[in-house]
């Protein structure tokens, strides 16, 4: 893990032992700003675009859709939920809920704040 970023406790609580962070706690939870990218705390891989991100008042950032291979689905621990995490470094971002009708695309990535960090893009 030499070539990945120098996680805090509470990062690595939830990225490398699959943790929760509060809701509406995390920093990127009402953060709106366009023209970026939200990418993997742990190793810097682009995850969403700033235009998948919608407001779902779950208290957990909300987004639509992912960057195509950067994110990967698998069933929870639980047995029941899908987790997603980074395709790249395996870091746990949070899970993937569909048919809520939140969205034109009818899927919600609730991701844990802590996970992630938010680039502007040129």
């Amino acid at each position: 893990m030499s070539d990945y970023n120098e996680l805090t406790p509470e990062e690595q609580q939830v990225l490398l032992h699959k943790g929760t962070e509060m809701p509406f706690t995390g920093p990127l939870t009402d953060h709106f700003e366009v023209g970026g990218h939200y990418v993997c705390k742990q190793c810097n891989t682009p995850l969403y675009r700033s235009e998948h991100k919608f407001h779902s008042n779950c208290g957990w950032p909300a987004f639509d859709d992912e960057i195509e291979g950067a994110v990967k689905k698998e069933v929870d621990a639980d047995g029941y939920r899908v987790e997603i995490l980074c395709a790249q470094c395996d870091g746990h971002l949070g899970h993937v809920f569909e048919g809520e009708g939140l969205t034109a695309k009818n899927i919600r990535h609730c991701v844990n704040s802590i996970s992630m960090e938010f680039v502007a893009v040129d």
